[in-house]
């Protein structure tokens, strides 16, 4: 397959102003990449979410640095010719911007990403200016954001109430005015996303904020059907591989216990020479 160029802060500006829609997915491992950068993908978001569909967590919170660190340089590997944006853990950019610029440089210099996303809005501004003074590309998410999900309440819909949506559309702007190149909004309703979407000059990403963003993100586990379980609302399912490789386990199963399974296709049956078994 012919080497793609890759994505970069410039391009995707660029497709925001022609009115062309940018395509994220989630990615966390090696082959997870691949799979990704076959289909031909703008951007990889190595999302905190791996807790959640790999590491087996509730949240993404017990999320760590190092877990970031170690997908991403696997998924690095498997894709090297797509922009790789990863998240910024839980707690990795509350303190100073000193730390959150360090945190950050990990993912830069170990993992090789392309940009940062960090979660927030009014609090974490002066984090992001300070990122991009360090010359890291950041991506912003607001709306809802999971590693908030305790204090929320839940995963929930944010910007159903005027002031709420209006809150939105001013965390926006000042993340966009902060030095961010790109914005993820996630859970909020259509008419809010697409009047950020508007209002912003950098390109919006969408997931559950309708089809005016800019682009879209799902989740790699979303996206193919491996979940097996309910999904959210703004999930559409392309194929149900977790179907698909539960039936294909179970028939491995089934031909191992009658031993048709090898048979002569994947055995090797040459002589060997000089060997004979016990007669």
């Amino acid at each position: 397959m012919q080497q793609r160029k890759k994505e970069t802060v410039l391009t995707l500006s660029a497709k925001k102003k022609a009115g062309m829609p940018i395509t994220m997915v989630t990615a966390y491992d090696y082959t997870q990449a691949r799979l990704v950068e076959a289909g031909q993908i703008d951007t990889i978001l190595v999302g905190d979410s791996l807790g959640n569909v790999m590491l087996g967590y509730d949240t993404t919170i017990p999320v760590t640095l190092d877990d970031m660190v170690h997908h991403a340089k696997a998924v690095r590997r498997g894709a090297p010719d797509t922009m790789m944006i990863v998240d910024m853990p839980f707690i990795t950019y509350h303190q100073t911007p000193a730390d959150t610029v360090r945190n950050a440089g990990r993912l830069m210099q170990e993992a090789f990403a392309d940009a940062v996303k960090l979660e927030g809005g009014h609090a974490i501004a002066p984090h992001v200016s300070a990122l991009v003074q360090a010359g890291i590309p950041v991506c912003g998410h607001i709306g809802l954001t999971p590693q908030s999900v305790l204090q929320f309440g839940g995963f929930k819909v944010q910007g159903k109430e005027e002031k709420a949506a209006a809150r939105l559309v001013d965390e926006a702007l000042e993340i966009e005015q902060a030095g961010a190149f790109l914005l993820v909004i996630e859970c909020v309703p259509t008419v809010v996303a697409t009047e950020i979407t508007k209002r912003l000059t950098i390109p919006t990403i969408g997931i559950g904020a309708g089809q005016d963003c800019d682009g879209q993100v799902l989740v790699f586990h979303d996206l193919l059907g491996f979940t097996m379980q309910k999904t959210a609302k703004f999930v559409k399912s392309y194929a149900s591989l977790g179907t698909q490789a539960v039936d294909a386990i179970a028939s491995y199963r089934e031909e191992v216990k009658s031993r048709t399974f090898p048979n002569e296709r994947y055995r090797y049956d040459d002589e060997v020479t000089g060997f004979r078994g016990e007669s």
